[in-house]
């Protein structure tokens, strides 16, 4: 375990109204990594395939194109985007709201190991700590402040999501919001921030152009026979294509490994 003091923290967290007195570090992350370009990615617990898709998606892109990607090892849309992360090489910050020594939930313990191997868990409180209802919102209050743009997936009408997003703007960060359903109660949140004057997400790049970086180029599969007939179930390639299943799904997984497509519900479904 590692510490920092006030003086010690990035730039941008130091910057915030109220940081953190320490903030307790584990994981063989490199702890200069918190002050490289890093974006949050939060949203629903009891998020949807799609949000859990498209917060997986946004993780590894961003993670490929060298941004550290911040969330809070909850379930649900933080877990995907943590998940996207170490799908890459590159590096993911977990932000706990309890004892830097905790995996919490205790469901996403190899997850928090997974994220130790390369990357970092972080929290304001010692070893010991229980978690609480109060200190989340105070943890969420770190996420925002490590990074320089927010990106909320899904949210309720008062999800905690929104309280990570309220701390960005409050400290004049980005935040972008991903349009949901307006049947969805899962869009509530997301859909009044973009009301508020949020900015849309319609792709990773957006991200990368508010940050300055380029688009990394995508990854190609030769000989791939299935991404031009995407979207499309497996049984609906196999019939389409001839294929044997074993064979269908073996180039299923070679264009999900490529970050060119995934599976939410059941649906196959090609990146932009």
């Amino acid at each position: 375990m590692r510490l920092l003091r006030r003086r010690e923290l990035p730039p941008l967290l130091r910057a915030i109204h109220d940081p953190p007195a320490r903030l307790y570090l584990r994981g063989n992350g490199d702890v200069t990594s918190l002050a490289e370009p890093a974006v949050a990615i939060v949203g629903a617990r009891a998020c949807s395939p799609y949000g859990a898709q498209v917060a997986r998606m946004l993780g590894r892109e961003l993670a490929s194109a060298g941004v550290i990607v911040v969330s809070g090892l909850a379930r649900g849309i933080d877990g995907e985007a943590h998940r996207g992360a170490l799908e890459t090489d590159g590096h993911t910050v977990a932000v706990l709201g309890c004892g830097i020594d905790r995996d919490y939930p205790a469901a996403h313990t190899m997850l928090a190991r997974s994220i130790c191997e390369r990357s970092l868990i972080v929290s304001e409180y010692e070893a010991g700590v229980e978690p609480a209802p109060w200190r989340f919102p105070a943890r969420n209050r770190i996420i925002a402040g490590l990074c320089a743009v927010t990106v909320v997936v899904e949210a309720r009408e008062r999800s905690g999501a929104l309280i990570t997003a309220d701390f960005a703007l409050e400290e004049g960060r980005e935040v972008f919001a991903v349009p949901g359903e307006i049947t969805s109660a899962l869009s509530v949140g997301a859909n009044a921030l973009l009301r508020l004057g949020a900015t849309p997400l319609t792709a990773a790049a957006d991200v990368l152009e508010s940050l300055g970086i380029q688009s990394p180029p995508k990854r190609t599969v030769e000989g791939n026979p299935l991404l031009d007939l995407l979207p499309a179930t497996a049984d609906e390639l196999v019939q389409k294509t001839g294929l044997r299943v074993g064979e269908v799904i073996a180039a299923l997984a070679e264009l999900d490994v490529a970050g060119l497509a995934s599976e939410g519900e059941g649906i196959y479904r090609r990146h932009a």
